[in-house]
């Protein structure tokens, strides 16, 4: 069983704060609903022991500060199986703003994934072997950064291997050119919708296991040796919040007790199966290019107008604003950094300031060591042009095109975080980028109250209780 546990970025990132969102009653806001609906119980129930999750950067980073008991409980259920067999643990990390890879610029793919590994090993206390990838969103070039960041596994689903009748029963490996490959388990699509979209399937566990799981290894086995595996990977958030009483169909499925006989098959984890063999053991496949888990033509519901959305004329232009506001903030960035940096530093100092928003590091210390001959306006120059980096790599979260109209809480989040970013350089080199943004928002329009997107964003500095002129 695999969680994808994930919540976007809430917090106004001029405020720090997650404003009252009424929707989330008798909540406060959608966080701490679904954490009370999902991630406390799960915790507490000892489910995340038996299972293998990945928890997003930007839900563990709230969940520390408003939910410490249910953010350590997450840490201490990952569970290497021995102190010199670290490979093996529960958790795998994430790409760091949920940002669909294979519509990102390769530097983008880069930051987002070591920013990822980075959280997680400050916050596990270990390297993660396996990484999730937004919306399993995949091409080779994403794989070959993985495995150049030393990452073992991932997992995809069935549909997104270049070979449509692949058996996914066991693990495989994809050649990635220059000796570099990776692991890729891709879970069962069968059990895992019926986990996730059939609630009468869920309602009893002992009937799910006899029922749906056993038969999968009912067959003759692999000839190899290989022992059978049956992935099952949804969003974590069906246990309880999605579905209502998961969190129980869960702990009875992967941690039954002493009343329930032998099921005719183990609960084992990704990591224990792929984290510890070495690649090669694994037979070879390919993956399907620029593919994803909840899209059923590739990538284009976050860049286009795909089919599974009534309208999305809308997202298109979206993109092609955000992206060029993300080219006009590098360029000024990289100029302003080049009054005190060597050519380049500033991109592998971005590389480096999730240690800064982790807390591990203080900016100024930060700064120091980046820059340590420079004056104090220097170094605060350079941590206000990392910033606006931090905020325009969150403004191509993911789910800022997800959904069917741009009205929605989500758009106008990534709409903030552009915001945000534009505003610090605008601040910092007397620049018009966010002028500029307006304008190509106008291009887009919103299906339901069509209105453009320029409006949109005014409301949205509005609702943040930022000046709009």
């Amino acid at each position: 069983m695999h969680g994808h546990f994930y919540q976007p970025e809430r917090r106004d990132p001029f405020s720090g704060e997650i404003v009252p969102q009424p929707a989330a009653a008798p909540y406060r806001d959608w966080n701490a609903r679904i954490d009370a609906e999902c991630y406390k119980p799960n915790a507490e129930r000892g489910n995340l022991r038996h299972i293998s999750y990945d928890l997003g950067p930007t839900l563990a980073s709230w969940m520390s500060t408003h939910d410490a008991t249910t953010h350590q409980g997450f840490v201490d259920s990952d569970a290497p199986l021995g102190v010199g067999d670290r490979d093996t643990g529960n958790a795998m990390a994430q790409s760091y703003h949920h940002a669909i890879l294979p519509l990102a610029a390769l530097a983008d793919r880069r930051t987002e994934i070591r920013w990822g590994l980075r959280d997680f090993d400050l916050r596990f206390g270990r390297r993660p072997t396996g990484i999730w990838l937004p919306e399993t969103a995949v091409d080779l070039p994403t794989l070959r950064i993985l495995a150049d960041e030393r990452v073992k596994y991932t997992i995809l689903a069935p549909w997104q291997a270049a070979d449509t009748r692949l058996d996914t029963g066991r693990p495989y490996r994809v050649e990635l050119g220059g000796g570099r490959q990776i692991v890729v388990i891709f879970y069962d699509a069968e059990l895992s919708a019926s986990a996730s979209f059939q609630s009468d399937a869920t309602m009893n566990a002992d009937d799910f296991a006899r029922e749906r799981i056993l038969p999968r290894f009912s067959g003759p086995g692999f000839r190899d040796g290989t022992p059978v595996t049956a992935l099952i990977a949804t969003d974590g958030e069906l246990y309880g919040h999605h579905q209502k009483f998961r969190d129980l169909f869960l702990a009875r499925l992967v941690n039954p007790g002493p009343d329930v006989p032998d099921r005719g098959f183990d609960i084992t984890t990704v990591g224990a199966i792929v984290g510890g063999t070495p690649a090669g053991a694994f037979l070879p496949t390919q993956i399907a290019e620029r593919t994803s888990w909840s899209c059923h033509h590739g990538v284009l519901r976050w860049t286009a107008e795909c089919p599974d959305a009534a309208d999305g004329r809308w997202k298109g232009p979206l993109r092609a604003a955000l992206e060029r506001l993300a080219a006009g903030l590098d360029v000024v960035a990289g100029g302003l950094a080049g009054d005190f940096m060597e050519p380049g530093a500033l991109w592998r100092a971005r590389d480096e300031y999730v240690d800064v928003i982790f807390g591990a590091e203080s900016p100024d210390g930060f700064a120091r060591r980046w820059i340590p001959l420079a004056t104090t306006e220097q170094r605060e120059r350079l941590l206000v042009l990392l910033e606006a980096e931090r905020w325009r790599l969150a403004m191509f979260a993911s789910d800022g095109w997800f959904w069917d109209d741009p009205v929605r809480l989500e758009t106008k989040h990534v709409m903030l975080c552009a915001a945000r970013a534009a505003r610090l350089i605008d601040g910092a080199a007397d620049t018009d980028l966010e002028g500029r943004l307006v304008d190509d928002l106008t291009l887009l329009t919103s299906p339901s109250r069509r209105i453009d997107g320029s409006a949109i964003y005014l409301e949205a500095l509005s609702d943040a209780g930022q000046p709009v002129g």
